[in-house]
């Protein structure tokens, strides 16, 4: 049985990076750190590559943070993607999520951009293709505030530790069943 190829990319503003808006770059750091994965800086983004074990399953995983705006962060997702694996749904993003309670982790394959237009320029940057994975991190609903000041603001310190902990290994969790659904392709 051969290793399993996953590419997972955290989408986020490097300029802004504690906000509810950055949450999956953060947790690109935490997995880079949690799995001993060194990132190393390239022209469009922070790639990091390693075979490490999820669970039980040895999976060959690339790590990315594009440096580009997340607004317009598809092509340079999209290149790196194109670069590590074969098949879209070896593809995973990690992006915030209004609609889903903090500290929760959603994992869904294809379907709509869902008005995230992060996900709405992958999307495009991969000619309409939407079966990738979306892992939606939790950051609840921004109430009586302004959804993008809510979005760009400071994640609290007991948000920062779950997903640097708790929150980890939720996606981990997550990362194995894909692995192994590309294992059995």
């Amino acid at each position: 049985m051969s290793i399993p190829q996953v590419f997972v990319a955290g989408l986020g503003n490097l300029p802004f990076p504690v906000t509810r808006h950055s949450l999956g770059q953060l947790v690109i750091d935490a997995l880079a750190d949690r799995l001993g994965i060194r990132m190393v800086s390239g022209r469009k983004g922070f790639t990091g590559t390693g075979i490490v074990s999820i669970g039980e399953t040895p999976v060959s995983l690339t790590l990315f943070k594009s440096k580009s705006f997340m607004n317009v962060s598809g092509p340079s997702i999209a290149e790196a993607y194109r670069s590590a694996v074969k098949f879209p749904t070896s593809m995973i993003v990690l992006q915030d999520s209004l609609s889903h309670k903090v500290e929760q982790v959603s994992a869904r394959l294809g379907g709509s951009h869902n008005g995230h237009n992060g996900i709405k320029s992958i999307i495009a940057a991969l000619g309409g293709e939407q079966r990738f994975y979306r892992f939606r991190l939790g950051i609840g609903e921004a109430g009586s505030t302004d959804a993008s000041a809510y979005v760009l603001g400071k994640l609290s310190s007991h948000e920062r530790q779950f997903w640097n902990n708790e929150g980890v290994d939720l996606v981990l969790e997550e990362i194995e069943k894909v692995a192994l659904k590309v294992n059995a392709r």
